[in-house]
């Protein structure tokens, strides 16, 4: 038996029903607010490149944001060459990073001509990039040679070089590959018959210093120049572009984030060559971390005291050391966050290599045609350079950063697994499993309960090695922007700072013997629950 509602109930459901939804469009209103209020939040991302002047900028730009109070900033320093950032700019994992008209015009512009900042943005613009607030100086390309070998082959240009073939040259990696480097100067001046050495960077002013090399390229503003008393040899064909250093950003950058880029604007000419120079001198003399000497920088600016420069042509043992013991810089206060992305890289790529090797493993095993098409390919794999094959997914995701890395350690760690299964698997006598067949065990469940755990030992060694070499591999995660201990490495190599190399080698490698102890102590408990 049913009752029908009463017209007063009715009203009140429709009171209610009416209600709810308001409610319920009012909570979707909130919700929407909720969510354009999280996008408008999301940080502006500052990339920098791997090389002192860079680390600094890089650190200037965000914090001049921070201390303004305007939007969130994330920096990701470090992160490669201008092919690395560019990616990264396009594809929006930052919306801006230092850059020099020069390399803009070369690099990515692909253009000879000397271009004015209105015709770069002209040409920028169908990219979606821009490029604006100079800063005030000028870092072009240099080549410096050793004082006693200019003062005795009587170097003073760059033409003169041709009439020394037997002098050696240490250039950067990326120098040697641009167009406004080392093989648009070779054609320029006529320099077919030296052969480069490649070297990094921060490592060429020391191979110079033992005189291992006689000439390097170099950038106007390096301090290391004067302190070392190279002479820079006069560009008397002018090849080098000027290498004005300015901000490339995305474009809807100064809408998105229009307060902070007003005070991305109070930069400009704030840098003299001589203050650039200075600054580099306080990272790479001196020892200051490049975010000390970006604040220092800024507080100086803010108390309108233009003064910051002071002579740099004196030694080094003239100036102030105010470099960190090797202990405050090996237990800073980035180890815990270095160390928990280093162990993500590692265990994420280590348990896809695992799910993905093992099973390959045991295709290669009952498939021997498919198996020599695996172990193939994953042995290729393993000859190929860490950071070409970063460069490569890269370009393949469009992204930089987690991703890229796990897939590059993913790939590195397979060959190990895969073969340790493959020889697990192998070693199992025939006898074995004309016992487990003639036990009425079908072909899935003899390689679930029998197969796979007499391979057990086996495989776990290949894990093992896997484990062991991702983490020694993670370190080049950093040079993509993904952190781990590498950064210290990076960062180590841009200032031939030992400490700081060391501070970033002796975890990841300290980390390698904890896993393995791990995998000691599993693999004794095991044994011990099966026998």
């Amino acid at each position: 038996m049913t009752h029908a509602r009463s017209p007063l109930a009715r009203r009140s459901m429709r009171a209610l029903d009416a209600w709810l939804g308001r409610l319920g469009c009012l909570g979707v209103l909130l919700l929407a607010q909720a969510l354009i209020q999280v996008s408008l939040a999301q940080p502006l991302v500052v990339g920098s490149k791997r090389f002192t002047e860079s680390y600094i900028l890089g650190e200037i730009v965000s914090q001049a944001i921070t201390a303004a109070g305007h939007d969130r900033v994330v920096l990701k320093s470090g992160m490669g060459n201008t092919g690395i950032l560019l990616s990264a700019l396009r594809s929006g994992e930052i919306d801006l990073y230092p850059e020099y008209t020069g390399t803009i015009t070369r690099e990515i512009l692909k253009t000879e001509q000397v271009l004015s900042l209105a015709e770069i943005n002209a040409r920028l613009l169908p990219t979606g990039l821009q490029a604006g607030v100079l800063l005030g100086f000028d870092n072009s390309y240099v080549l410096a040679v050793r004082r006693d070998v200019a003062e005795k082959l009587q170097l003073r240009s760059i033409s003169d070089l041709a009439k020394h073939p037997s002098l050696v040259l240490g250039l950067s990696h990326e120098f040697i590959g641009r167009s406004d480097g080392w093989k648009g100067l070779a054609n320029r001046y006529q320099l077919g018959k030296l052969s480069p050495k490649g070297l990094d960077h921060g490592l060429a002013y020391e191979a110079i210093r033992a005189r291992q090399i006689d000439v390097m390229d170099a950038y106007g503003t390096d301090s290391k120049l004067l302190r070392d008393r190279l002479v820079v040899l006069q560009d008397d064909l002018n090849f080098f572009p000027t290498y004005d250093a300015l901000l490339l950003y995305r474009s809807d950058v100064p809408t998105r984030f229009a307060s902070t880029w007003k005070v991305l604007s109070a930069l400009q000419n704030t840098i003299s060559q001589q203050t650039m120079g200075e600054l580099n001198a306080r990272a790479e003399v001196d020892g200051q971390s490049f975010a000390a000497v970006a604040r220092d920088f800024l507080q100086q600016q803010a108390q309108g005291d233009k003064k910051l420069t002071t002579n740099i042509s004196g030694a080094a043992s003239e100036r102030v050391s105010t470099r960190q013991s090797f202990m405050h810089v090996l237990f800073g206060s980035d180890f815990w966050r270095l160390c928990a992305q280093h162990l993500f890289l590692v265990v994420v790529s280590l348990l896809l290599a695992v799910a993905a090797g093992i099973p390959l493993g045991v295709l290669s095993f009952y498939r021997p045609g498919v198996g020599q098409v695996v172990l193939s390919v994953t042995s290729v794999i393993q000859t190929i350079p860490s950071l070409a094959l970063l460069a490569f997914l890269i370009s393949l995701f469009g992204l930089i950063g987690t991703i890229p890395a796990i897939v590059a350690l993913f790939l590195y760690a397979l060959l190990p697994i895969i073969q340790s299964t493959h020889a697990g698997l192998s070693e199992i006598s025939p006898s074995m499993r004309q016992a487990a067949t003639a036990l009425g065990l079908g072909a899935r469940d003899q390689l679930w309960f029998i197969e796979l755990p007499l391979a057990r030992t086996m495989i776990l060694s290949g894990i093992k090695v896997s484990t062991v070499l991702s983490v020694g591999t993670a370190t080049i995660a950093a040079f993509v922007g993904a952190g781990g201990f590498g950064e210290r490495i990076a960062q180590g190599l841009a200032l031939n700072d030992t400490s700081m190399l060391l501070a970033g080698a002796i975890p990841s490698a300290g980390l390698a013997l904890l896993m393995q102890y791990g995998f000691y102590v599993f693999e004794r408990r095991l044994n011990r629950h099966t026998k």
